[in-house]
């Protein structure tokens, strides 16, 4: 038994520190050397004042903000869940019918159709980004409370459109954060 407990041991203790140190010394000191910004949250920072992640949705209620997808964790990256009700649940249709009342109130001559992704959660309560048509349907209301032209806001939004990822993947989307940081960059 003792001839097999040493090499035991042993095994036990260099694997633990190749495993349990260096390979995660090595991971980390790569990835803070290639991807440095990424490796740190993603952090939006401006004259040094932190304003938030690219990659965690913020709540924005302010007409003259853009706002982002519904959160059912509450904007708490703590807290990340979807909402769970499902397509039979009257809670679902609730909730949505809230949001569109809201989306209405703030902007009652929109004669647009509301995207879904504004009175739906995304699965993870934290999504940064909406659709190009939910950015669309609020450039009336953006425009107006900032006393700017629908032409200034929508070129905004066209700036701040991100593609297809490599081209073929997802849809082409807009981070909330970003686009509502250059329109206070813009008043």
């Amino acid at each position: 038994m003792k001839e097999h407990l040493r090499p035991a041991i042993t095994l036990l203790a260099l694997l633990t520190i190749i495993t349990g140190v260096i390979y995660p010394l090595t991971a980390t000191g790569l990835a803070q050397v290639l991807f440095p910004h990424r490796v740190n949250g993603s952090l939006i920072v401006i004259d040094g004042k932190t304003y938030g992640s690219e990659f965690i949705g913020q709540q924005f209620d302010d007409p003259k903000y853009f706002w982002g997808r519904p959160s059912a964790a509450g904007y708490d990256a703590s807290a990340s869940s979807g909402s769970n009700f499902g397509p039979m649940n009257p809670s679902l249709e609730e909730v949505a019918q809230a949001r569109i009342d809201a989306l209405q109130a703030a902007d009652p001559n929109n004669p647009l159709p509301i995207p879904v992704d504004l009175v739906t959660a995304s699965a993870s309560g934290l999504d940064p980004h909406i659709s190009v048509a939910s950015a669309l349907y609020q450039v009336g209301r953006v425009a107006s409370a900032r006393g700017l032209s629908e032409a200034e806001v929508t070129s905004l939004v066209e700036k701040y459109t991100e593609g297809r990822q490599f081209g073929i993947f997802g849809e082409p989307r807009v981070n909330v954060l970003l686009l509502n940081l250059a329109l206070d960059g813009l008043q």
